[in-house]
């Protein structure tokens, strides 16, 4: 087989043949490489979505109609399989022997009635078509191409399936992140009533007779109680001048306790600043250490 002359005699062919357009040239193309890759042997195997991305077709009803039209003009011998499992056959036929151009006269008749033919039909753009194939690519090892095809698929796969699980895990992130903030968010609601209740029963400033009850509680005179009554009374209950009282109680608590250390230590000072009392330096009488002997 030889590689120029058969490309040349195609081209040649087809200088004739005024009923092909780019799609033909384009598709004939695609498949004489797939026949170059399997050495110019035949048959060979192909698959239609292979072949339609190599020549740029888009569509499946272009695609059969290209492939029909080749058929019949003996550019190739086209055996469709109808089998998803299973490529579809392809003869191409060496057209090296057909290098004779025509003259130019009777390439100047051929042109002619391509074009009165053109004339009756400018509007038809394609024939009857049919899905002479089935949609799922072949899997045979007769083609070199389609062991290629076949590598790329499974890199396209673990890619996929590398993105798809690392898509689940930001996915289940997030969403544990919302379940923990949703539960958070119950926690608070759930705790907030009851410490608003307590601050608001503890907001409240307590009647005098509250606070005689809870001082005699505590075994404390009425004395302290007024004390504490009068001084939180008049400064509008308020901790240091600054701060609004939230629990009267653990103030009078605090003021039982500030109020037992003040009285030991103001006891304590009387007894270390009082006169020495009699038979105290072993004396009958009291002595003014301040006279001179």
């Amino acid at each position: 087989m030889n590689y120029i002359k058969h490309l040349t005699g195609f081209f040649d062919k087809i200088v004739q043949d005024f009923d092909l357009n780019p799609t033909h040239i384009s598709l004939y193309l695609a498949l004489f490489q797939f026949w170059n890759l399997n050495r110019f042997q035949n048959p060979i195997s192909i698959t239609r979505d292979e072949v339609m991305r190599i020549s740029k077709i888009a569509s499946y009803a272009t695609y059969h109609k290209c492939m029909r039209e080749l058929h019949q003009k003996g550019y190739l011998v086209y055996e469709p399989s109808y089998n998803p499992f299973k490529g579809s056959l392809v003869h191409m036929i060496n057209l090296s022997s057909e290098l004779k151009p025509l003259k130019k006269s009777e390439r100047t008749n051929a042109k002619s009635e391509q074009e009165n033919k053109q004339a009756l039909n400018r509007k038809q753009t394609s024939n009857d078509t049919s899905t002479e194939q089935a949609l799922v690519s072949s899997i045979n090892n007769i083609n070199s191409t389609n062991s290629f095809k076949n590598i790329n698929k499974d890199e396209q796969a673990k890619i996929k399936k590398t993105n798809k699980t690392n898509n689940q895990t930001s996915e289940c992130k997030i969403a544990n992140e919302e379940i923990t903030k949703k539960k958070l968010r119950e926690k608070k609601s759930c705790t907030e009533p009851s410490r608003s209740s307590t601050v608001a029963i503890e907001k409240v400033p307590p009647t005098q007779e509250a606070v005689w009850n809870f001082f005699e509680e505590k075994q404390a005179t009425q004395l302290e109680a007024e004390k504490f009554f009068n001084y939180f009374e008049s400064n509008g209950w308020l901790v240091g001048g600054k701060t609004k009282m939230k629990d009267w109680k653990a103030a009078a608590r605090n003021w039982l306790l500030n109020s037992q250390n003040f009285n030991a230590k103001a006891k304590g000072h009387q007894e270390y600043t009082k006169e020495p009392k009699p038979n105290h330096l072993h004396t009958s009488n009291q002595k003014n250490y301040g006279e001179p002997l």
